[in-house]
C-alpha cells in the first residue's frame, strides 16, 4: 500500500485512521489531509478539482522543504 513518500487523505478521521492502523509503515513518511469533505460522488468534477489543488500545494510545500 505505502510506496510513495507521501500520502494524501480527504479527511483528518481519513489521517487518524491511517496513522493508527500503518503507524510503523508510515515513520518515514509525509500524511497529508486536505481537509476535503468526503460527500462527493466519485469522479465529481468539483472534487477532482479540489484533489488537484490541495495535491498541487501540498506538493510545492513538500519540494520547498
Amino acid at each position: 500500500m505505502l510506496v510513495g513518500n507521501v500520502i494524501f487523505v480527504m479527511e483528518r478521521y481519513h489521517r487518524n485512521k491511517v496513522a493508527k492502523q500503518f503507524r510503523e509503515m508510515l515513520r518515514d513518511k509525509k500524511l497529508v489531509c486536505l481537509d476535503i469533505p468526503d460527500e462527493f460522488e466519485r469522479m465529481d468534477p468539483v472534487l477532482i478539482q479540489l484533489l488537484e489543488e490541495g495535491v498541487a500545494r501540498s506538493v510545492r510545500l513538500v519540494r520547498s522543504v
